[in-house]
């Protein structure tokens, strides 16, 4: 990092990772130290964690002033506790995240941080030729994910490659812009934020990254759930940008109710969208 005055944030959003989450704060803030000179801050944000999460994770924060820790005690979701740690953020330049179990290296978050200088967004994606992949997801993941990434390419027209993978970097400026339209709570919040960047006119950039799938990931021992979901979340995603959404008033009681019978994270939406 050779900019002197800027500084960025990692926004960790984490549940029940005790087992992982200690070596990768650690990990992190050896290397960000090294390469950012100070110039940094990593709030891990934890949803609804039941074990010892909070516990490691303050006594790493009692070790690194630069890591601090925001704690939910509700199941917030993945996509909620982004929410919440971007509505906390300081006045930084740039703003990314990455998962708690070290699937992305610190050196490739700088990397995107670095690419981030020139650009509103910069996304990691698994699937652009280029990528390496040290662990390859079960191959039932990798199918789920083609399918989710052909609806979402249907319903939205992102273009982009691999919307889920969870090492993305953006400004500020962006992050400010598309706060209020971040209301996707689920595993789906990435197609929520690469939407709302889009449609507020942000460039996003699409990198090949390095990624190693971690062994016990939780998506995978929920697959079918999560990913219904997600299919849940990225149609009424869709919907909410539609002309009917507003004829549809009555019928948001229901969303609630379902999301609670899959015992997932819900925002309501609030204002209509400026079509």
């Amino acid at each position: 990092m050779e900019d002197e005055g800027k500084r960025f944030l990692l926004l960790i959003p984490a549940y029940n990772e005790e087992e992982r989450i200690e070596a990768t704060l650690q990990r992190y803030v050896a290397r960000l130290d090294q390469d950012a000179q100070g110039r940094y801050q990593i709030i891990v944000v934890l949803n609804g964690c039941r074990d010892l999460t909070l516990e490691i994770v303050q006594r790493v924060c009692d070790e690194h002033h630069s890591v601090s820790v925001l704690n939910f005690p509700e199941r917030i979701g993945k996509g909620g506790a982004l929410i919440r740690g971007l509505a906390a953020a300081p006045d930084v330049e740039w703003i990314g995240y990455v998962d708690a179990d070290g699937a992305t290296a610190p050196e490739e978050f700088l990397r995107l941080v670095a690419l981030c200088r020139e650009r509103d967004c910069v996304i990691g994606s698994r699937w652009l030729p280029g990528a390496t992949l040290l662990r390859q997801q079960t191959l039932t993941r990798q199918f789920v994910s083609r399918v989710f990434h052909f609806i979402v390419q249907i319903l939205f027209g992102l273009n982009v490659k691999d919307t889920q993978c969870p090492a993305k970097v953006f400004t500020r400026k962006a992050a400010l812009a598309i706060q209020p339209k971040l209301k996707i709570a689920d595993l789906a919040f990435d197609v929520n934020l690469l939407y709302a960047l889009k449609r507020e006119g942000f460039e996003i950039h699409e990198e090949p990254t390095e990624w190693t799938d971690q062994l016990g990931s939780k998506v995978t021992q929920t697959l079918f759930r999560s990913s219904l979901v997600m299919l849940l979340s990225v149609l009424r995603l869709r919907l909410y940008y539609s002309p009917v959404y507003p004829a549809l008033r009555l019928l948001r009681p229901i969303e609630a109710w379902i999301y609670h019978k899959l015992r997932a994270p819900f925002i309501p939406w609030g204002e209509e969208p400026e079509n």
